[in-house]
């Protein structure tokens, strides 16, 4: 091996540990903030906004690391699953915060909140359609399901257009983010729907 090569493969030892760290530096500001007092007088409603924002956050950057990876910006794309796996601890955290603090694991409380917020339902099942693929992000299941894998991982699309629509729902008359939010997503979209039109072509 070259020095050059040592160097290198030297240096990306650092690169995985880093990325992770700063996937989970969000979450562990939020813990700080807990356990510090510095939430509000609604620290539940905080993390919950928290850990929301932040899972939104992640759907726009595995979204975009594709795009990025055809311009030859590879260094998103090749960490992609794991940014992937974040995002849905995110979204677990906000669906397990509003689990305890405001249905109390009951489940008449919740169908009553289904019933009387939407938003409820429309979040809940952009968590149901990300599920799936957490759960086939390795390169087993990857194996395994060959063809149908990357069929299967388009559920980030559909999932993406409903944590949109959850975050607009839940803006109501202040808008302004969660079309901020809307267009990205839509130029994300976009840009997949327009490269599949030219393939099929």
């Amino acid at each position: 091996m070259t020095p050059d090569a040592a160097r290198a493969t030297g240096s990306e030892r650092w690169v995985t540990p880093a990325v992770i760290t700063m996937c989970l530096l969000p979450l562990g500001h939020m813990v700080y903030e807990l356990v510090s007092d510095q939430l509000g007088p609604d620290p539940a409603k905080r993390l919950m906004q928290g850990t929301g924002e932040w899972g939104l956050r992640g759907l726009l950057l595995v979204l975009l690391a594709t795009p990025l990876a055809q311009r030859g910006y590879r260094g998103l794309f090749r960490f992609r699953r794991m940014l992937g796996l974040t995002l849905f601890l995110y979204i677990c955290l906000h669906l397990l915060l509003f689990a305890q603090v405001y249905v109390g694991w009951s489940g008449e409380l919740l169908l009553e909140e289904l019933k009387e917020r939407p938003y409820v339902m429309v979040g809940f099942a952009a968590w149901c359609a990300l599920m799936p693929l957490a759960a086939t992000s390795t390169d087993r299941a990857r194996r395994w399901l060959g063809r149908r894998w990357r069929q299967l991982h388009r559920l980030i699309y559909p999932a993406a257009i409903l944590a949109w629509l959850h975050v607009l729902w839940l803006a109501r008359s202040d808008v302004g983010e969660a079309l901020i939010y809307g267009a990205l997503f839509a130029v994300l979209l976009g840009w997949r729907l327009r490269r599949y039109l030219t393939t099929a072509r």
